[in-house]
């Protein structure tokens, strides 16, 4: 396992966690005071396209970056996970970096707001899954 791409899946992962917990409870207290920057992010909080089946984006967001940050912290400690680890979080982070790219559109083409939080999430999403793809490819058995 490169330990520079397990370090950086770590610090990615910890980085989207923390963003998604904090826009959680920016939805759910719908505290305007929260939003940074140009004041898009209470366009897209506000938006339709927050929640899914009356789940906050956000918290979908929590539940997928917990689950592949628990694949990495037991990816040397299992043997299932030394063995599958990799191609888990490969899905998991393709699975991501697809909403991500909806998300992506949805608010450049039908809000036509940014929020910095959720660019925040997105890049992190991204680069997860281009490192998921670097270790799928160098070591595909780990």
């Amino acid at each position: 396992m490169n330990k520079w791409l397990y370090r950086a899946s770590l610090a990615l992962v910890v980085i989207g966690l923390l963003v998604s917990v904090y826009m959680t409870i920016y939805k759910l207290t719908s505290n305007d005071s929260m939003c940074l920057g140009s004041g898009d992010c209470s366009t897209v909080n506000a938006s339709r396209y927050s929640e899914v089946n009356g789940i906050p984006v956000a918290a979908i967001g929590i539940l997928g970056y917990a689950a592949i940050l628990a694949v990495l912290l037991f990816e040397n400690r299992n043997s299932f996970f030394r063995q599958n680890g990799t191609l888990m979080i490969f899905g998991m982070a393709l699975t991501g970096f697809i909403f991500t790219v909806w998300l992506i559109y949805v608010e450049i083409a039908l809000l036509k707001a940014i929020c910095p939080f959720c660019v925040t999430s997105q890049v992190a999403m991204t680069l997860l899954f281009i490192i998921a793809v670097i270790r799928l490819i160098k070591d595909p058995q780990s």
